[in-house]
């Protein structure tokens, strides 16, 4: 069985819990192991999560676009939010005469302090797709996808991409399944896959929509596309069973969120209410506690992987809480060249996401990582399986990472900042045991923990082996593992015990520590506190 006809069986299972069962041990003993070679790629940085004026954000789409390339991304996704807005992506009031001579909103008519709004479904495809265009042809060796923040269902929001011919298929997701968007009308809309339907109340609705994007991806009217959760702990909107609902119904769009949270620049690290878990070296709880939520999905062996993005709305140097997309948190995706083409497609690109051969970092702590895992001849990386039969007498991990020779932290004039070199201090490995998929029907599946997760081994400087490229390797041997494991890792800059940053195991602390106690300036302390997160490795044994 191949792993997209195992997910298939996957979503299917879930009105039988028998098949669960089944379903389950598949996973657990037959999962199809990732080629020992890693195939021809490139290590890509990117932001999927990101405003201009089309909606709340504070500058222009193209100034947005620029900043994306300023700071060296390689792939970004225009995603900002659906519902409604009175201007467009510069600011202009759909309904002014001056720059619409023509009124060109379709619809039904509602307004918002005193003009005209377009909903966004259009918005998405007659203003935001064509500007999309323009930019692709302004930046032709970088790749832009179209995207929108979903307010989702009975829940808060959401970072989206659809990698398609048109924008036909993410302005009826937009419709269809944004709880912010009223509009019955849909004049003009013709997408194969769109039903007038709308469905945007309930938790069921945004499950409905995330089994939609993947019925789309399935029969081939969509190129690829994603369902990735934004700032997931800031609201109590997102319990562990909402996650796994999502992913039962779509494992091929839907396979992670952002454990970094956008709006770094904020006192908190990108939230505003402590009650809801706040952040830990600027990594949301639910991925910073070592056996907690994320650990909790990684211990089913479900494909669920983290990332990070801006969330830019407005910069910091001019009121806001944000960094330009790019300047502090960035996304890593192993991109492979399917078609030997020399080049990355966003089809590629949005691949490598989905294989979870990916990891996001602060502040340019490090710009490559390469982790791997290696019985006998077989070898896999992040995101892979790698599956043997019996014990593993010597489970080799190998950790390969490189520090770029500075950051993008600097004296802006406004905000005093100390800059230095990134450099890793440490690297843990954390791992958990595999104990299956839950079922819906069992009392764990609102569980969000995972007991078997812990730190394993913490590597230092004495551990790192730097060779003349810069690059530094670690390699260290598991014996006689005879259980299914998952590995993954995070490092930061910062001693253990650094006070208010982190305690004696490296742990990091509460991120509000230092702006509510020493009142330290949010931007400085963004810099001080670096850590990138590694998406796991799966180790199967039977």
């Amino acid at each position: 069985m191949d792993l997209k006809s195992l997910r298939k069986g996957f979503k299917s299972c879930l009105l039988r819990p028998t098949a669960l069962l089944i379903v389950t041990a598949l996973m657990l003993v037959g999962a199809v192991p990732i080629s020992a070679k890693q195939p021809k790629g490139e290590w890509l940085a990117g932001d999927f999560h990101q405003h201009t004026l089309y909606t709340d954000g504070s500058t222009s789409f193209d100034f947005v676009m620029s900043k994306n390339n300023e700071f060296g991304l390689d792939w970004w996704a225009n995603s900002e939010h659906g519902g409604s807005r009175n201007r467009d992506g510069n600011g202009n009031f759909w309904d002014d005469p001056i720059f619409y001579p023509t009124n060109p909103i379709l619809g039904d008519q509602a307004f918002s302090n005193g003009h005209q709004v377009m909903w966004r479904w259009q918005s998405l495809r007659d203003f935001v797709f064509p500007d999309i265009l323009q930019n692709r042809a302004l930046y032709p060796d970088k790749k832009i996808f179209s995207g929108f923040e979903w307010n989702v269902p009975a829940h808060e929001h959401c970072s989206t991409g659809i990698v398609a011919d048109d924008a036909g298929a993410i302005s009826a997701f937009e419709f269809q399944f944004d709880k912010s968007d009223s509009d019955t009308s849909r004049t003009g809309e013709d997408f194969a896959g769109m039903s007038l339907l709308k469905k945007n109340k309930s938790h069921q609705d945004a499950v409905d929509a995330c089994a939609w994007m993947q019925k789309q991806y399935e029969d081939g009217l969509i190129d690829n596309g994603w369902i990735i959760f934004a700032h997931v702990e800031r609201a109590q909107a997102y319990g562990i069973e909402h996650f796994r609902d999502f992913n039962n119904a779509a494992p091929d769009v839907c396979f992670g969120f952002e454990g970094a949270p956008g709006h770094q620049v904020n006192g908190l690290r990108g939230f505003g209410n402590l009650a809801f878990g706040g952040t830990f070296g600027g990594v949301g709880f639910f991925t910073a506690e070592v056996g907690g939520l994320w650990d909790a999905l990684l211990g089913e062996g479900r494909r669920w992987f983290n990332y990070a993005s801006s969330d830019y709305h407005r910069h910091y140097t001019a009121g806001g809480d944000d960094f330009y997309p790019g300047e502090y948190q960035k996304t890593w995706v192993y991109a492979v060249d399917q078609d030997d083409d020399g080049e990355y497609s966003l089809d590629e690109i949005a691949d490598g996401l989905r294989s979870g051969n990916a990891f996001f970092v602060h502040g340019d702590l490090i710009d490559h990582l390469e982790f791997e895992a290696q019985n006998q001849d077989d070898k896999v990386s992040m995101g892979g399986d790698l599956e043997a039969k019996g014990t593993i007498k010597n489970l080799k991990l190998k950790i390969r990472f490189k520090s770029p020779e500075k950051n993008n932290c600097a004296v802006d004039g406004i905000h005093i900042q100390s800059c230095a070199a990134p450099t890793v201090d440490h690297i843990d490995l954390i791992a958990g045991e595999i104990t299956g998929v839950v079922n819906p029907t069992d009392a764990d599946y609102t569980n969000p923990t995972n007991p078997t997760a812990k730190l394993v081994a913490t590597f230092n400087a004495k551990d790192f082996k730097k060779d003349k490229e810069g690059y530094s390797t670690i390699v260290y041997h598991i014996k006689n593992v005879n259980k299914n494991m998952y590995y993954r890792l995070r490092g930061t800059n910062l001693a253990p015990g650094t006070p208010y940053e982190t305690d004696a195991e490296g742990n990091p602390l509460p991120d509000n520590l230092l702006t509510q106690e020493l009142g330290i300036d949010g931007a400085q302390e963004a810099w001080n506190d670096l850590w990138f997160y590694s998406n796991p490795i799966f180790v199967y044994v039977h």
